[in-house]
């Protein structure tokens, strides 16, 4: 346990400026045991790892794994409370594909539509909160190309998938 742990966060709030540095404070909620720095570096981390592990399963794995290893890196920080489930978003994407109106019937969700809504969620987590999808296309299309795998859409068709999902998990 940590000596932050038995802070009474009202006091906190009343708390110095100087005297809330030294509590290592969170800048925006003034909560003490702020670890920007940990869970950035714990992120790293967690994504090579992450990625590491997800490449038995392929790019795609590779993937999915890297952003699930940058939320579980970044350990109980700040990264876990704007985490993505890979597993709740295929779920997701799943039930609602063939609801889309760029759904091209005969596609299959495995093989077609599953690579390209994982290149929009699970490529969010690397940019800023503000980001938005065509400020990032070229990226996002170098990682469709990279774990497409079988899938018959040509980014054109894909992106629309992908968008889809960073929008969501935005």
């Amino acid at each position: 346990m940590s000596n932050h742990d038995n802070i009474d966060r009202d006091a906190v709030k009343h708390m110095s400026d100087e005297t809330k540095h030294d509590l290592n404070a969170d800048p925006i909620t003034g909560e003490p045991g702020s670890h920007p720095v940990g869970t950035a570096v714990g992120g790293v981390g967690g994504a090579a790892a992450g990625a590491a592990i997800g490449s038995m399963a392929g790019p795609l794995g590779t993937l999915i794994g890297g952003a699930v290893g940058a939320v579980v890196g970044g350990g109980a920080g700040h990264a876990a409370g704007e985490a993505i489930d890979p597993t709740h978003e295929e779920e997701y994407w799943r039930a609602e594909h063939a609801n889309a109106d760029y759904y091209v019937e005969g596609h299959d969700f495995d093989r077609d539509y599953h690579p390209a809504y994982a290149v929009g969620y699970a490529n969010r987590h690397r940019y800023p909160a503000d980001a938005r999808f065509e400020d990032h296309e070229s990226d996002l299309e170098r990682s469709w190309n990279e774990v497409k795998g079988e899938s018959r859409l040509a980014w054109a068709d894909a992106k629309h998938a992908s968008r889809d999902a960073w929008n969501r998990v935005s």
